[in-house]
Protein backbone atom coordinates (compact mmCIF):
# COMPACT_ATOMS: atom_id res chain seq x y z
CA UNK A 1 0.00 0.00 0.00
CA UNK A 2 1.16 3.51 -0.87
CA UNK A 3 0.23 6.71 0.87
CA UNK A 4 1.02 10.08 -0.68
CA UNK A 5 1.54 12.49 1.98
CA UNK A 6 1.62 16.26 1.13
CA UNK A 7 0.58 17.98 4.76
CA UNK A 8 2.62 16.75 7.10
CA UNK A 9 6.53 18.16 7.86
CA UNK A 10 9.01 17.83 10.49
CA UNK A 11 10.28 20.63 12.86
CA UNK A 12 12.35 19.20 14.95
CA UNK A 13 14.57 15.90 15.94
CA UNK A 14 16.61 14.70 18.40
CA UNK A 15 17.95 11.09 19.47
CA UNK A 16 19.90 9.26 22.82
CA UNK A 17 22.61 6.84 21.71
CA UNK A 18 25.71 4.98 22.35
CA UNK A 19 27.10 7.78 20.82
CA UNK A 20 26.07 10.30 23.17
CA UNK A 21 22.83 13.10 23.28
CA UNK A 22 21.84 14.43 20.26
CA UNK A 23 21.87 13.63 16.34
CA UNK A 24 25.36 15.31 15.97
CA UNK A 25 27.33 12.62 17.68
CA UNK A 26 26.38 9.81 15.33
CA UNK A 27 26.80 11.65 12.64
CA UNK A 28 30.40 12.59 13.18
CA UNK A 29 30.92 8.86 14.11
CA UNK A 30 29.02 8.26 10.51
CA UNK A 31 31.52 10.57 8.56
CA UNK A 32 34.53 8.98 11.02
CA UNK A 33 33.90 5.30 10.11
CA UNK A 34 33.84 4.98 13.64
CA UNK A 35 31.18 3.23 15.94
CA UNK A 36 30.24 3.14 19.37
CA UNK A 37 29.99 -0.49 19.96
CA UNK A 38 31.75 -1.49 23.15
CA UNK A 39 32.95 -5.34 24.06
CA UNK A 40 30.07 -6.89 26.00
CA UNK A 41 31.56 -7.83 29.35
CA UNK A 42 32.94 -11.14 30.19
CA UNK A 43 30.39 -12.11 33.09
CA UNK A 44 27.21 -11.73 31.39
CA UNK A 45 26.37 -15.32 30.12
CA UNK A 46 26.71 -15.87 26.22
CA UNK A 47 28.34 -12.41 25.36
CA UNK A 48 31.56 -13.33 25.57
CA UNK A 49 33.50 -11.93 22.95
CA UNK A 50 30.47 -9.93 21.43
CA UNK A 51 29.92 -6.18 21.07
CA UNK A 52 26.90 -4.06 22.06
CA UNK A 53 25.74 -0.46 21.83
CA UNK A 54 25.44 0.21 25.77
CA UNK A 55 24.78 3.98 26.19
CA UNK A 56 27.46 3.85 28.56
CA UNK A 57 27.80 7.94 28.86
CA UNK A 58 23.81 8.66 29.62
CA UNK A 59 22.85 9.94 32.59
CA UNK A 60 19.38 10.71 33.41
CA UNK A 61 20.02 12.79 36.52
CA UNK A 62 21.73 14.99 33.98
CA UNK A 63 18.15 16.38 32.76
CA UNK A 64 15.34 14.94 35.20
CA UNK A 65 15.72 15.47 38.81
CA UNK A 66 17.29 12.29 40.71
CA UNK A 67 14.21 10.94 42.53
CA UNK A 68 12.08 11.36 39.15
CA UNK A 69 14.42 9.81 37.62
CA UNK A 70 14.27 6.92 40.02
CA UNK A 71 10.55 6.11 38.99
CA UNK A 72 11.26 5.36 35.55
CA UNK A 73 12.73 2.50 33.95
CA UNK A 74 15.52 2.65 31.50
CA UNK A 75 13.45 3.18 27.72
CA UNK A 76 11.12 6.08 30.30
CA UNK A 77 14.42 7.84 30.91
CA UNK A 78 15.59 7.61 26.94
CA UNK A 79 12.05 9.09 25.57
CA UNK A 80 11.67 11.47 28.26
CA UNK A 81 15.18 13.12 27.71
CA UNK A 82 14.82 12.42 23.80
CA UNK A 83 11.11 13.90 23.71
CA UNK A 84 12.24 16.82 25.52
CA UNK A 85 15.44 17.74 23.34
CA UNK A 86 13.38 16.91 19.94
CA UNK A 87 10.60 19.61 21.54
CA UNK A 88 13.09 21.91 22.18
CA UNK A 89 14.41 21.28 18.72
CA UNK A 90 11.37 22.29 17.37
CA UNK A 91 10.68 25.58 19.13
CA UNK A 92 7.75 24.55 20.58
CA UNK A 93 6.56 25.93 24.18
CA UNK A 94 3.98 23.68 25.43
CA UNK A 95 2.54 26.27 27.57
CA UNK A 96 1.86 28.42 24.38
CA UNK A 97 0.16 25.69 22.76
CA UNK A 98 -2.81 23.05 23.12
CA UNK A 99 -1.54 20.27 24.97
CA UNK A 100 -4.86 18.12 24.27
CA UNK A 101 -3.45 19.03 20.53
CA UNK A 102 -0.27 17.08 20.91
CA UNK A 103 0.98 13.49 20.83
CA UNK A 104 2.87 10.65 21.42
CA UNK A 105 3.48 7.81 19.12
CA UNK A 106 6.61 5.07 20.17
CA UNK A 107 7.60 2.04 18.82
CA UNK A 108 9.59 -0.41 21.15
CA UNK A 109 10.93 -3.56 21.37
CA UNK A 110 12.09 -4.57 24.60
CA UNK A 111 10.38 -1.79 26.92
CA UNK A 112 9.85 -3.09 30.49
CA UNK A 113 11.91 -6.34 29.97
CA UNK A 114 14.58 -5.40 33.09
CA UNK A 115 11.19 -4.32 35.29
CA UNK A 116 9.26 -7.04 34.44
CA UNK A 117 12.11 -9.21 35.57
CA UNK A 118 12.76 -7.80 38.55
CA UNK A 119 9.32 -7.95 39.58
CA UNK A 120 8.54 -11.65 38.52
CA UNK A 121 11.77 -12.67 40.82
CA UNK A 122 10.32 -10.97 43.31
CA UNK A 123 7.52 -13.18 43.28
CA UNK A 124 9.03 -16.05 42.45
CA UNK A 125 11.43 -15.52 45.62
CA UNK A 126 9.22 -14.12 48.05
CA UNK A 127 5.64 -14.89 47.31
CA UNK A 128 2.95 -12.12 46.78
CA UNK A 129 5.04 -10.35 49.47
CA UNK A 130 8.23 -10.36 47.43
CA UNK A 131 6.02 -8.10 44.97
CA UNK A 132 7.23 -4.50 45.02
CA UNK A 133 4.71 -2.28 43.74
CA UNK A 134 6.56 0.54 42.64
CA UNK A 135 8.12 -1.97 39.69
CA UNK A 136 4.68 -2.64 37.89
CA UNK A 137 3.80 0.75 36.42
CA UNK A 138 6.98 -0.08 34.59
CA UNK A 139 6.51 -3.53 33.27
CA UNK A 140 4.38 -2.79 29.75
CA UNK A 141 6.00 -1.63 26.88
CA UNK A 142 3.67 1.41 26.82
CA UNK A 143 5.38 3.12 29.97
CA UNK A 144 7.74 4.96 28.14
CA UNK A 145 5.17 6.71 25.85
CA UNK A 146 3.02 7.50 28.62
CA UNK A 147 5.96 9.04 30.98
CA UNK A 148 7.25 10.85 28.38
CA UNK A 149 3.39 12.40 27.82
CA UNK A 150 3.50 13.29 31.83
CA UNK A 151 6.56 14.49 31.63
CA UNK A 152 6.01 16.95 29.09
CA UNK A 153 2.27 17.03 29.07
CA UNK A 154 1.03 15.62 26.39
CA UNK A 155 -2.25 15.30 26.35
CA UNK A 156 -3.03 14.40 22.77
CA UNK A 157 -3.23 10.53 21.11
CA UNK A 158 -0.67 8.08 23.41
CA UNK A 159 0.25 5.09 21.54
CA UNK A 160 2.89 2.50 21.46
CA UNK A 161 4.06 -0.37 18.68
CA UNK A 162 5.79 -3.29 19.27
CA UNK A 163 6.14 -5.12 15.49
CA UNK A 164 9.38 -6.48 15.84
CA UNK A 165 11.93 -4.58 13.40
CA UNK A 166 9.92 -1.81 11.92
CA UNK A 167 8.10 -1.09 15.74
CA UNK A 168 9.08 2.85 15.23
CA UNK A 169 7.92 2.64 11.20
CA UNK A 170 4.51 1.45 12.30
CA UNK A 171 4.24 4.12 15.19
CA UNK A 172 5.20 7.08 12.53
CA UNK A 173 2.46 6.01 9.76
CA UNK A 174 0.01 5.99 13.26
CA UNK A 175 1.52 9.25 14.00
CA UNK A 176 0.72 10.51 10.31
CA UNK A 177 -2.51 9.03 10.70
CA UNK A 178 -3.45 11.29 13.39
CA UNK A 179 -2.83 14.73 11.79
CA UNK A 180 -4.40 13.64 8.60
CA UNK A 181 -7.39 12.87 10.39
CA UNK A 182 -6.91 16.17 12.14
CA UNK A 183 -7.13 14.48 16.10
CA UNK A 184 -3.25 16.49 16.50
CA UNK A 185 -1.76 19.24 15.25
CA UNK A 186 1.78 17.88 16.55
CA UNK A 187 2.98 14.00 16.70
CA UNK A 188 5.94 13.15 18.33
CA UNK A 189 6.97 9.77 17.26
CA UNK A 190 9.87 7.80 17.04
CA UNK A 191 11.34 4.20 18.84
CA UNK A 192 12.97 3.47 21.72
CA UNK A 193 14.69 0.19 23.28
CA UNK A 194 16.62 -0.53 26.16
CA UNK A 195 19.56 -3.17 26.40
CA UNK A 196 20.11 -5.49 29.22
CA UNK A 197 22.70 -8.62 30.37
CA UNK A 198 19.18 -10.59 30.91
CA UNK A 199 18.59 -9.80 27.20
CA UNK A 200 22.15 -10.70 25.84
CA UNK A 201 21.34 -14.18 27.90
CA UNK A 202 18.22 -15.02 25.83
CA UNK A 203 19.24 -14.28 22.46
CA UNK A 204 22.72 -16.19 23.12
CA UNK A 205 20.16 -19.11 24.27
CA UNK A 206 18.03 -19.21 21.10
CA UNK A 207 21.34 -18.83 18.80
CA UNK A 208 20.17 -15.05 17.85
CA UNK A 209 23.39 -13.58 18.78
CA UNK A 210 24.67 -15.29 15.53
CA UNK A 211 21.78 -13.92 13.37
CA UNK A 212 19.41 -10.54 14.05
CA UNK A 213 20.57 -9.76 17.64
CA UNK A 214 24.58 -9.33 16.48
CA UNK A 215 25.63 -5.95 18.07
CA UNK A 216 22.53 -4.90 19.51
CA UNK A 217 21.86 -1.93 21.07
CA UNK A 218 20.22 0.60 22.76
CA UNK A 219 18.69 4.47 23.09
CA UNK A 220 15.84 6.70 21.45
CA UNK A 221 15.38 8.23 18.03
CA UNK A 222 12.47 10.85 18.09
CA UNK A 223 11.11 13.21 15.38
CA UNK A 224 8.33 15.89 15.49
CA UNK A 225 5.43 15.69 13.07
CA UNK A 226 3.45 18.68 12.36
CA UNK A 227 0.30 19.60 10.50
CA UNK A 228 2.12 22.44 7.61
CA UNK A 229 -0.61 24.77 8.37
CA UNK A 230 0.28 24.40 12.29
CA UNK A 231 4.12 24.99 11.71
CA UNK A 232 3.07 28.04 9.32
CA UNK A 233 1.14 29.42 11.81
CA UNK A 234 3.43 29.42 14.47
CA UNK A 235 6.76 30.41 12.44
CA UNK A 236 8.43 27.09 12.68
CA UNK A 237 11.51 25.90 11.28
CA UNK A 238 10.87 23.24 9.41
CA UNK A 239 13.82 21.00 8.62
CA UNK A 240 11.76 18.46 6.25
CA UNK A 241 8.77 16.86 4.87
CA UNK A 242 7.21 13.63 4.76
CA UNK A 243 6.11 12.65 0.78
CA UNK A 244 4.91 9.47 1.59
CA UNK A 245 4.56 6.06 3.17
CA UNK A 246 4.67 2.72 1.33
CA UNK A 247 4.21 -0.90 3.06
CA UNK A 248 3.84 -3.96 2.57
CA UNK A 249 3.23 -6.82 5.31
CA UNK A 250 5.46 -9.95 3.76
CA UNK A 251 7.82 -10.98 0.52
CA UNK A 252 6.51 -14.24 -0.16
CA UNK A 253 9.33 -16.57 -1.05
CA UNK A 254 10.11 -16.77 -4.83
CA UNK A 255 7.86 -13.90 -5.01
CA UNK A 256 10.60 -10.90 -3.47
CA UNK A 257 10.91 -9.11 -7.08
CA UNK A 258 7.50 -8.43 -7.51
CA UNK A 259 7.06 -7.62 -3.21
CA UNK A 260 9.64 -4.88 -4.23
CA UNK A 261 8.14 -3.54 -7.26
CA UNK A 262 4.68 -2.77 -4.78
CA UNK A 263 7.04 -1.37 -1.92
CA UNK A 264 8.83 0.95 -4.12
CA UNK A 265 6.59 1.70 -6.66
CA UNK A 266 6.99 5.17 -8.36
CA UNK A 267 10.36 6.05 -6.12
CA UNK A 268 12.20 8.52 -7.84
CA UNK A 269 16.29 7.73 -7.23
CA UNK A 270 16.80 9.21 -3.79
CA UNK A 271 19.97 11.33 -2.96
CA UNK A 272 20.31 9.31 0.04
CA UNK A 273 19.18 6.46 1.70
CA UNK A 274 18.91 5.04 4.95
CA UNK A 275 18.85 1.21 5.83
CA UNK A 276 17.30 0.07 9.32
CA UNK A 277 15.90 -3.42 10.95
CA UNK A 278 16.74 -6.49 8.58
CA UNK A 279 17.23 -4.60 5.57
CA UNK A 280 20.80 -5.61 4.84
CA UNK A 281 20.06 -9.17 4.77
CA UNK A 282 17.47 -8.71 1.87
CA UNK A 283 19.71 -8.30 -1.38
CA UNK A 284 17.70 -7.98 -4.11
CA UNK A 285 16.59 -4.79 -2.17
CA UNK A 286 19.88 -3.67 -1.61
CA UNK A 287 20.72 -4.16 -5.32
CA UNK A 288 17.59 -1.72 -6.08
CA UNK A 289 19.61 0.60 -3.97
CA UNK A 290 23.10 0.63 -5.16
CA UNK A 291 25.54 3.01 -6.03
CA UNK A 292 23.14 5.67 -3.38
CA UNK A 293 24.81 6.81 -0.29
CA UNK A 294 23.66 5.22 2.46
CA UNK A 295 22.85 5.78 6.37
CA UNK A 296 23.08 2.23 8.61
CA UNK A 297 22.70 3.26 12.25
CA UNK A 298 23.03 0.03 12.96
CA UNK A 299 26.30 -0.31 12.26
CA UNK A 300 27.71 2.54 14.77
CA UNK A 301 25.41 2.56 17.35
CA UNK A 302 24.41 -1.42 17.57
CA UNK A 303 20.66 -2.26 16.00
CA UNK A 304 17.43 -2.96 17.95
CA UNK A 305 13.92 -3.87 17.52
CA UNK A 306 13.00 0.27 17.15
CA UNK A 307 16.02 1.77 15.68
CA UNK A 308 14.29 3.43 12.93
CA UNK A 309 13.72 6.32 15.15
CA UNK A 310 17.16 7.11 14.88
CA UNK A 311 17.42 6.01 11.64
CA UNK A 312 15.13 8.61 10.61
CA UNK A 313 16.32 11.60 12.29
CA UNK A 314 20.10 10.98 11.03
CA UNK A 315 18.76 10.86 7.44
CA UNK A 316 16.90 13.75 7.97
CA UNK A 317 19.77 15.76 9.43
CA UNK A 318 22.08 14.53 6.49
CA UNK A 319 19.27 15.86 3.67
CA UNK A 320 20.71 19.00 1.82
CA UNK A 321 17.27 21.32 1.13
CA UNK A 322 15.60 20.35 -1.73
CA UNK A 323 16.96 16.81 -1.47
CA UNK A 324 14.98 13.71 -1.03
CA UNK A 325 15.85 10.75 0.76
CA UNK A 326 14.36 7.07 1.22
CA UNK A 327 14.01 5.51 4.67
CA UNK A 328 13.52 1.52 4.20
CA UNK A 329 13.21 -0.98 7.23
CA UNK A 330 12.58 -4.76 7.24
CA UNK A 331 11.53 -7.89 9.48
CA UNK A 332 12.21 -11.03 9.32
CA UNK A 333 8.65 -11.75 8.38
CA UNK A 334 7.61 -8.31 7.30
CA UNK A 335 6.37 -5.24 7.66
CA UNK A 336 8.47 -3.88 5.29
CA UNK A 337 8.04 -0.05 4.67
CA UNK A 338 9.40 2.42 2.49
CA UNK A 339 9.53 6.32 3.64
CA UNK A 340 9.79 9.09 1.77
CA UNK A 341 11.39 12.38 2.80
CA UNK A 342 12.44 16.11 1.53
CA UNK A 343 15.05 18.09 3.24
CA UNK A 344 13.67 21.28 4.90
CA UNK A 345 14.90 23.73 2.61
CA UNK A 346 12.02 22.52 -0.33
CA UNK A 347 8.81 23.01 1.75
Amino acid sequence: MNFPLTNIVISGFSAVTPAGIGVEPLLELMHSGRDALTAIPAEYEGGSGGRWGKALGFKATDFIPPLKARKLDRCSQFTVVAAGLALKNAGIDKNTLQPERIGIALGCGFGGVANSAEFLSGYFTGGVEGISPMLFPNTVSNAAASNASIEHGLKGPNVTQVQRFCSAESAFMMACRFIIEGRADIMLTGGVDELLPLMISGFAATGQLRRYARTFGEGCGMLVLESAEHAAGRGSVVKGQVNSISTVGLLLPGQEREGLDLLMDGFASPAMVSLSGTTTALPALLERVNGIASINTGRITGSSLAMGGTAMAVLLASLEPGQTGLHLAASPEGPYFAIRFSGGGSV
